[in-house]
């Protein structure tokens, strides 16, 4: 599948999207009102994990593309938000009886429930997000490449750090977030190399395959203290791949009064949270609400595959965030070779390697 080119999902679309009616577990979706396109009898549906479509993250990400597909193929659209893992199985059950032709499930934590709707339902098409486990005809796995966008943001980190220590830590210790910290740890060294430098990185060692972990991607009070814990012992970059708990670590960035910055992950932070840009350095981003739209748009014109989808540098799937309020502070020098960098990962004269990759 190749996607176009990445829409800018802006801070507006993203506050739109605190206002839509969520439908729950326990209560029956509604599909959107007004569609009477050639498409109108189309039905695109959603299954958010745990972490809820408000998540101010990941989640939010992937229904903005279900939002985009439904305007500009003038589909109907149910969406389905789980509050638990307990409810990733009924929420299913309902896409299938509300008669969804499509639905999408957000994140790997989905795996199980998705499949077995797929083996009960042959008839019905589905994609998840982030997994790629699930070996079925009638399942799109679509993930992404992030080491290769982490591997920009390391280097980025270690030519901002004034400590020379920075930091990052996961949620859980899955293969999506460990590609991040994979990623992440090699740009780092990259950097080290190049410079002749010691940035040293907290949290996470890529050899051993061993860091700090939260717990949790709900859990806003952990990433506060897991961050602040950096902080003090002099980190002043830190990534976060624990899903919503980024806005435990800006409190604890905040609180500390220290001149330390931020970097996001699966989305541009500050198009999700414009006051938070004098804190974000950039994000790693997976273009999810691209990838949605054309999936969608393929699924709409009977062109589905089962063929995985993995976003890349090379096919825009997988990028970062502009610097926004930190542009003053990355030198010219610094941009020229991360674009540099960029280009040689593409052209495939970088090889950024993991273990966890989707590949």
């Amino acid at each position: 599948m190749s996607l176009r080119s990445p829409r800018l999902i802006t801070a507006l679309a993203f506050a739109g999207l605190a206002a839509v009616g969520l439908a729950g577990c326990a209560t029956p979706p509604s599909a959107a009102d007004g569609n009477s396109g050639e498409n109108a009898d189309f039905v695109a549906c959603m299954v958010s994990d745990f972490g809820g479509f408000n998540d101010k993250g990941f989640n939010q990400a992937v229904l903005a593309g279900l939002d985009t597909a439904e305007k500009e193929y003038g589909v109907r659209t149910v969406r389905l938000e789980s509050k638990s893992e307990n409810d990733y199985g009924p929420n299913l059950d309902q896409s299938v009886s509300q008669g969804c032709d499509f639905t999408i499930t957000v994140g790997f934590s989905l795996a199980e429930a998705t499949k077995a709707a797929a083996e009960k339902n042959r008839d019905s098409n589905f994609a998840i997000i982030d997994d790629a486990s699930i070996d079925l005809p009638n399942v799109k796995p679509v993930v992404f490449d992030t080491a290769q966008a982490s591997f920009l943001a390391g280097y980025l980190a270690a030519g901002h750090s004034q400590t020379g220590v920075v930091a990052a830590f996961g949620g859980q210790p899955f293969p999506p977030v460990l590609l991040f910290l994979d990623g992440y740890a090699d740009g780092i060294a990259h950097y080290n190399e190049q410079n002749g430098t010691d940035v040293r990185l907290l949290g996470w060692d890529k050899a051993s395959q061993e860091g700090t972990f939260s717990g949790s991607f709900v859990d806003i009070a952990a990433g506060k203290a897991l961050t602040q814990t950096f902080i003090d012992q002099g980190a002043d970059v830190v990534m976060p791949v624990a899903g919503s708990l980024y806005q435990g670590s800006i409190e604890a960035i905040r609180d500390s009064g220290q001149d330390v910055a931020l970097i996001g992950v699966d989305n541009d932070i500050v198009a999700i949270a414009p006051e938070q840009a004098d804190v974000v350095l950039t994000s790693v981003m997976k273009q999810m609400a691209d990838a949605v739209v054309e999936l969608i748009g393929e699924a709409v014109a009977d062109d589905f595959s089962a063929e995985s989808y993995v976003g890349d540098l090379a096919n825009a799937g997988v990028t970062i965030a502009p610097f926004h309020d930190f542009a003053d502070q990355v030198s010219p020098e610094l941009v020229a070779e991360l674009d540099a960098l960029r280009q040689s990962i593409i052209d495939g004269d970088i090889v950024v390697q993991s273990d966890n990759s989707p590949r």
